[in-house]
């Protein structure tokens, strides 16, 4: 954990260069940048800091549900604290504070960046080193630059390093956004070692890596292919044997985590650094995304909440469509993923509803079934007849696939994190994963087969898929070259990576997210439009500026 230990002093001690444009932070630390950076300890600070914003990101609340709900798979419950991201209603505006929030964090990054690539050229680290130090940021830059103009189109960009009020914004090209992204992950490719012995640096197969998920999206085939490859053959990673080991706690390094975010078992270092009102501010962080995908398990007879089945939050339920599209009996990710069965954890006898609106007396053991939960209907005489509660798919979605009720449904347990010292710990220690080897395959598979290559695309798409199977099985999950389409291959990112923030990112790329989401998420349709392809850019921004008329608002958003 040194890198990211690193990191989180730096923030700790306040010397982020902070300063998002358009805004003006106080100093509250009495340190100066010019002073601090011109050390060999304080430009290694610096370079450290332009880590820090991955944490408010990803594992995160908004993040996820900037990049989960409103998709295909997923769609709020009945916790979720910004349901406007999830169906598209009109209150998703330029007053929505999460992206508000996201707004600035981007900017404040991604002038941190810019801060660390000007300061480093007269920094006194060692030729190689100040080199690969500058790698690492243009890596982070290109990073973040990809979240800003993904998320909100062609907006203001800047290369230089903001330390006073700027009042105008410009509007730069999504086109000039992706030069920037291909120079940086270039030089970041060309200048980074191999394998770093600080954990949770970026290394060259993390940037060759996210340069063939930026040529993908950019349409860039064969350079996408090439660079995944690359990825896939000439390094030791390699798709873990089990699905289900991906998400033991006790297994986070592993073999097929080619790029994650470092999260750690030490609370006080996972605390982040906020300035509201410009005051700075510590609070709690962690990975918080085991909390969200969980159902009310614990309002449910024999059951109470406990650190094994996690602290239900019910932010986000997937959609029927999510659940139908795995076969449960022969791809092993159905129940690496969802949790469909809870043991009693509070034994004695309790009140069960029936279907006619009476109840029955049942009791638990410890151990007792006390909760089941399928994507199946079943009658009211099978489930009154079960001396347990059953979750059936009539009582969570209706006849049209649309949501019945939002706190009794399957929940998604693959961020469940068992270590957490108490029951109501909300910052977990698990790592984000961001980019992991099954993706290199299915972007080989996505980029071949719109190059017409499909014999070698279903190659690469069936790797991840016999990885899926349960021992067995392998040839039922294998698809044939004539078979890949793009619909099939966002099918299987969706099993394969269902909640790991990518979704909303996949259906844009593919030109998909309206035609998916009008098809799948009943709670969306309705509401969702072209423009909704871009966020609204926060009205405080645009209150801010004084060229209000070149500057405006997204299309189709007030």
């Amino acid at each position: 954990m040194k890198t990211i230990n690193k990191i989180f002093l730096c923030s700790l001690m306040g010397l982020l260069v902070a300063c998002a444009d358009f805004l003006d932070e106080e100093n509250k630390s009495g340190l100066t940048a010019d002073g601090y950076y011109v050390t060999p300890e304080g430009i290694e600070a610096l370079v450290n800091s332009c880590y820090t914003p991955m944490r408010f990101w990803y594992g995160k609340e908004n993040g996820i549900a900037l990049t989960e709900t409103g998709t295909d798979i997923f769609t709020r419950g009945n916790g979720m604290e910004n349901p406007p991201v999830a169906m598209y209603n009109s209150d998703l505006s330029g007053a929505n504070n999460p992206i508000n929030f996201y707004w600035t964090r981007f900017y404040s990054a991604l002038n941190t960046t810019n801060a660390a690539i000007q300061r480093l050229q007269d920094s006194p680290l060692p030729d190689n080193l100040k080199t690969m130090r500058e790698a690492e940021v243009r890596f982070l830059r290109a990073f973040y630059l990809w979240h800003i103009v993904e998320t909100w189109g062609g907006v203001h960009f800047s290369l230089e390093e903001v330390t006073s009020v700027q009042t105008t914004a410009n509007r730069t090209s999504v086109d000039r956004f992706y030069e920037q992204i291909f120079e940086d992950l270039q030089f970041a490719v060309d200048n980074l070692p191999e394998s770093s012995d600080e954990y949770g640096r970026v290394i060259k197969p993390s940037a060759e890596a996210f340069m063939a998920r930026m040529h993908l999206t950019r349409g860039n085939n064969a350079e996408a292919s090439a660079l995944a490859k690359r990825v896939i053959n000439n390094y030791s990673y390699s798709l873990v044997d089990n699905y289900a080991d991906l998400w033991d706690i006790n297994n986070i390094r592993n073999p097929e985590i080619v790029w994650h975010v470092n999260f750690t078992a030490d609370l006080i270092l996972n605390r982040e650094l906020e300035s509201p009102d410009g005051d700075i501010l510590l609070r709690d962080g962690g990975n918080n995304n085991h909390l969200f995908f969980l159902m009310t398990y614990d309002q449910l007879p024999g059951m109470l909440r406990d650190i094994e089945n996690g602290r239900p939050f019910a932010r986000f339920m997937p959609t029927a469509f999510l659940l139908d599209l795995f076969d449960e009996n022969v791809d092993s990710r159905f129940h690496a993923t969802f949790q469909t069965v809870w043991y009693a954890n509070n034994p004695g006898t309790f009140n069960l509803p029936l279907s006619d609106g009476s109840t029955k007396s049942v009791s638990f053991q410890e151990g007792d079934t006390a909760i089941f939960a399928t994507k199946y209907p079943l009658t009211n005489n099978d489930k009154d007849a079960r001396p347990y509660t059953t979750i059936d798919r009539s009582r969570t979605y209706g006849s049209d696939d649309e949501p019945r009720v939002r706190d009794r449904y399957m929940s998604l347990k693959k961020f469940l994190d068992p270590s957490r010292a108490t029951i109501s710990q909300q910052q977990g220690q698990r790592d984000a994963f961001v980019i992991r080897l099954a993706e290199m395959y299915l972007i080989v598979a996505e980029a071949e087969m719109n190059l017409d290559n499909l014999t070698e695309a279903a190659d690469h798409f069936n790797e991840v898929r016999r990885r899926a199977a349960y021992p067995g099985h392998e040839t039922e999950m294998e698809v044939s070259p004539g078979a890949l389409t793009i619909d099939l291959i966002l099918d299987e990112r969706a099993r394969e990576f269902a909640g790991e923030q990518l979704r909303w990112f996949d259906l844009k790329r593919t030109g998909k997210l309206v035609e998916r989401v009008q098809a799948h998420n009943p709670d969306a349709a309705p509401n969702i439009r072209p423009f909704h392809m871009v966020r609204p850019i926060p009205q405080a921004q645009l209150d801010a500026i004084s060229n209000k008329d070149e500057f405006v608002q997204n299309e189709g958003y007030m």
